[in-house]
């Protein structure tokens, strides 16, 4: 990959900490279209990367960095910061097997400071970090970079409630690509950004403090007055109040003002907050047209935005996504209790036509996962029938609501858990590897896995259906043909015979089933479609162990605590004499890849699980009858 004059001679920030100011603007163009070019190729995050070029410059121009600690949120827009970090080489293998993360990462780079995927970490992540440096004995400024979006959930305000009652070096840079939070950027709110955050300001304002502090009443007077004057003049007063020094909004894509005003707030001590106002896209007019649809891509032609031949392409088969999004909007013409909740996937989880069609019955949180699940436990307490669709990696952040306010109640609560399963180039942070685990612990709540997009829509259905707590688990991509004979209906806790064979009975769960077909074609063994988790089918597992001296369960969720460690307990208290093999998810976490490479790697292809059946049938037991 050619590189264009500037950017090729930038191999690390101290590189770019040389070139002379009114060389950055022409930088920033070169990062810009070196971006564009590479993502058109790979695939990834695109629109956020685009929106924040100049900020991640001006970062690393005025920030001793990696001494200097910068905390990413999320990490879709670290792309640039990659880029200045010495990585350039390897972008080509941006979000590949074997190839660069597509979020910041600890082992990757000293300059990830923290390892991020999942939103609204970095606050309380570098505020543990600036108290850190100061225990021992140093004194680097930390920087955490924090998108609006991402501000809205409740432990982001958790770390600025914490972090604005200490008087560590904090700054934390607001960048704000929605003008959800903030009124129009311009001249004069540049200015006062400049001002504000300049040293005569700042003196004046600490001056007073020192002068001020034998006064209370005449000091808590002036500082009402300070806060009131600031807040007249830009959306401050929340973060003042909080105890952070705000300053801004600014143009996020002026490189001028941006280091004169980094610069300024790094002189600063204690907590302090920059507003920067940026565009999703910037510089490529395919994303600043469409930042949603641009937000992550798969590869695409550079000079149009549309994908590349092959890629992205619509296949005729739906999505596991799609069918949930149908059967929900068939079912709620139906039933007018039924409301729909999200965490911020709309698009993601298939509601785009149900917000359509029903934007009175459709609740988008936000980043606010916790809220979600005790939304939707409140909402079930007034006799409505909730359904809250999001991804599995982020149901893991509302776990105790699963339980203590959605479990523990018994409330008619229905979960749609979208991408069970490994997600592939999105890698560890976004993979459902632990939901079936987690989830079949929790007392009074059904957890149900489809292995074809009929058996889907019917266990949808069962769940809508059950007067309690339940949860549906399906893995993302285009869903299974029907693998069995199609049922009209499945009653809760009931799997189903899928190939009858001798001695050795495959039990797979959810997306396992097909691939367990396959295998048991060419072994001769049963395959049993278990389906539920939680309740297991009781009397098919009677009949399974009854006929069959080998077992074999099939998950793609981690092997401790999953699925197949609910059939050995349940084989163990009745005494079943047989041996069990469980395969599923390694311990450990699996690298960014497509999905086939990630299947092969954890042994869950066709392949990989004859393998491993055939060598547990041909290795003798260890125990021996006394």
């Amino acid at each position: 990959m050619t590189y264009s004059a500037l950017l090729s001679g930038i191999n690390g920030p101290e590189d770019l900490r040389c070139l002379p100011p009114d060389h950055l603007p022409r930088l920033a163009s070169e990062l810009r279209h070196f971006l564009i070019d590479t993502v058109s190729r790979t695939g990834g995050h695109l629109a956020a990367g685009l929106g924040v070029v100049e900020l991640t410059i001006a970062l690393h121009v005025v920030f001793d960095t990696p001494r200097d600690r910068l905390v990413w949120d999320v990490g879709h827009q670290a792309y640039p910061h990659k880029i200045l970090t010495g990585r350039k080489d390897k972008m080509a293998g941006l979000r590949q097997w074997g190839g660069l993360s597509g979020f910041p990462r600890r082992e990757e780079s000293l300059y990830d400071t923290f390892g991020v995927g999942h939103s609204s970490t970095s606050l309380g992540a570098a505020l543990g970090m600036a108290i850190g440096l100061r225990h021992c004995g140093e004194n680097q400024v930390v920087i955490a970079v924090i998108g609006d979006g991402a501000l809205g959930a409740g432990m982001a305000f958790e770390a600025l409630n914490h972090g604005g009652s200490l008087d560590e070096n904090l700054l934390v840079v607001l960048n704000d690509n929605d003008m959800s939070i903030s009124s129009p950027v311009g001249a004069i709110s540049s200015h006062l950004a400049r001002l504000l955050s300049g040293s005569l300001y700042t003196q004046v304002r600490e001056g007073s403090k020192a002068a001020l502090r034998r006064l209370p009443q005449l000091r808590n007077w002036m500082g009402r007055w300070e806060e009131h004057m600031k807040g007249m003049l830009m959306p401050g007063t929340l973060f003042e109040e909080l105890g952070f020094n705000y300053i801004g909004p600014i143009d996020g894509h002026d490189l001028p003002v941006l280091i004169t005003t980094l610069r300024n707030m790094k002189a600063m001590k204690g907590p302090r907050l920059l507003h920067v106002i940026t565009r999703k896209g910037m510089g490529y007019a395919p994303a600043e047209n469409n930042p949603m649809g641009f937000h992550g891509v798969s590869p695409f032609e550079r000079e149009t935005g549309f994908p590349r031949h092959g890629a992205g392409k619509t296949s005729a088969v739906p999505t596991y996504t799609q069918i949930f999004g149908d059967w929900l909007c068939q079912l709620a013409a139906q039933d007018s209790r039924l409301v729909a909740i999200t965490p911020a996937m709309c698009e993601g989880s298939g509601l785009t036509r149900f917000a359509r069609e029903f934007p009175d019955r459709y609740f988008d949180v936000g980043i606010a996962e916790q809220h979600a699940l005790t939304l939707a436990a409140g909402l079930a307490c007034e006799g409505l029938k909730p359904v809250v669709a999001i991804y599995s990696t982020f149901l893991q952040r509302a776990y105790d609501q699963l339980i203590h306010d959605i479990a523990l109640q018994n409330l008619d609560v229905t979960l749609a858990v979208d991408r069970g399963g490994l997600v592939g180039p999105d890698g560890a942070t976004h993979a459902g590897s632990f939901d079936l685990g987690f989830a079949r612990m929790v007392p009074n709540l059904v957890v149900a896995a489809p292995a074809d997009g009929h058996d889907c829509r019917s266990l949808l259905q069962a769940a809508w259906d059950h007067p309690g707590p339940t949860l549906v688990r399906y893995p993302r991509g285009a869903a299974a043909e029907p693998l069995g004979v199609p049922e009209a209906s499945i009653a809760i806790g009931c799997g189903r015979w899928l190939r009858e064979g001798r001695e050795l009975a495959l039990l797979a769960f959810g997306r396992m089933v097909a691939p367990a077909l396959v295998v048991a074609g060419r072994l001769g063994a049963s395959v049993a479609d278990m389906r539920f988790v939680k309740p297991l089918d009781e009397t098919l597992l009677t009949q399974l162990a009854a006929r069959h001296t080998h077992l074999v369960t099939i998950e793609d969720n981690a092997i401790l605590g999953g699925a197949g460690s609910a059939v050995n307990e349940w084989l163990l208290a009745r005494g079943y004499a047989g041996r069990i093999l469980n395969l599923g998810l390694p311990d450990r976490f699996v690298e960014q890849g497509s999905p086939e490479e990630q299947w092969a790697d954890c042994g869950l292809t066709v392949a990989g699980l004859e393998q491993a059946i055939r060598s547990f049938n041909e290795t003798p037991s260890l125990w021996k009858a006394a």
